[in-house]
């Protein structure tokens, strides 16, 4: 049995993309630059919000200073609605239900910023004991960088082989393996099944009850 389950937020355990598609273009229409179709968003997310701004902009606009002048409008934007549109996907709370009720910890691992993670945890699994909830802080690296899981196993020390990763994107397999962890990746997020197997996961699940027999 595994004694540590780490999740991924975005797309994973909630589906935040109307969320992050709004406060992008609220970003780009603020700076006068192009809208994209909210469609088109789970491509641009997975690596952070600086990431996702530098894709989100015309190739020849993507500098510091737009850069700086885009993530003022965003996280302003995302601070304000980071729970308008966006909720658990189906089926999480009763994974999360029991694998608490089983004595297994449970934790988070996000390139998105402390401060949104934090709110966003609280706003939707308010009643659960995290082990840890991680989110990109500033002057760290964002993953695949493994860092954030060394984090997250000093604060819930767990031998690796007892840990099992859980994402729905290339980057969650690339940081899984990194850190030498079981990686699961999930279909009902932003990316593909072709992506997960691209990357080496080392399970793949349609549906969240699918974990528990990983677990």
């Amino acid at each position: 049995m595994k004694k540590l389950v780490i999740f991924d937020l975005d797309g994973t355990l909630l589906n935040t993309i109307a969320d992050l598609a709004a406060a992008s273009n609220h970003a780009l229409a603020q700076c006068g630059f192009p809208t994209h179709a909210p469609a088109s968003y789970p491509y641009f997310v997975g690596n952070g919000v600086t990431k996702l701004l530098e894709r989100i902009l015309p190739e020849e606009e993507r500098n510091d200073v737009n850069l700086q002048k885009m993530r003022h409008h965003f996280t302003d934007y995302y601070n304000e609605h980071c729970t308008d549109l966006t909720e658990p996907y189906p089926g999480i709370h009763d994974l999360l239900d029991h694998l608490t009720s089983e004595g297994i910890s449970i934790a988070v691992a996000s390139n998105k910023y402390q401060s949104a993670v934090t709110r966003l945890i609280d706003a939707f699994f308010p009643h659960y004991k995290w082990a840890a909830v991680e989110g990109h802080k500033e002057g760290w690296p964002v993953k695949p960088d493994p860092s954030i899981v060394f984090d997250i196993l000093s604060k819930c020390p767990t031998p690796k082989s007892d840990v099992l990763y859980v994402g729905d994107s290339g980057v969650d397999m690339d940081t899984a393996r990194r850190a030498c962890v079981e990686s699961c990746g999930v279909t009902w997020g932003f990316r593909s099944e072709s992506e997960l197997s691209d990357h080496y996961a080392d399970n793949i699940i349609t549906t969240p009850a699918e974990l528990l027999r990983l677990v």
